[in-house]
């Protein structure tokens, strides 16, 4: 549930950058793109990422997030299912996330999801 809880804020928090950025975002893929890139820019700054996995996470988060799209997209009629696929893409999200950091920086990233977990939950 934490999970869910920090991967809706992360997807929030994009979605909130791509909107403020809809005039220099005019169609589906550049929005996507700058939410990727936003988010991709915010795990570079956390977890000290080198380059080649920054371009690696961006296409990384490029995919989910038109993977969240697509799932919103097709099961937006039954809450349910759309839970249990979100569950599953963000699962597959953290595995090959995981498979990208270095033990380090999975510290880092594990301990700051959960502390804008502890934050978004507070408030």
């Amino acid at each position: 549930m934490k999970n869910l809880l920090m991967f809706a804020c992360l997807l929030m928090g994009s979605q909130a950058f791509a909107a403020s950025n809809s005039a220099a975002a005019p169609d589906h893929g550049a929005a996507i793109s700058a939410r990727a890139t936003a988010l991709t820019r915010t795990m570079a700054q956390t977890v000290q990422l080198d380059e080649g996995q920054y371009l690696k996470i961006k296409q990384l988060n490029t995919r989910m997030l038109t993977a969240v799209d697509d799932l919103k997209a097709r099961y937006s009629a039954d809450p349910e299912l759309l839970d249990q696929h979100m569950a599953e893409a963000q699962f597959r999200y953290e595995m090959e996330l995981t498979a990208l950091l270095r033990p380090r920086q999975i510290a880092v990233y594990h301990q700051a999801r959960e502390n804008m977990t502890a934050l978004s939950i507070t408030r």
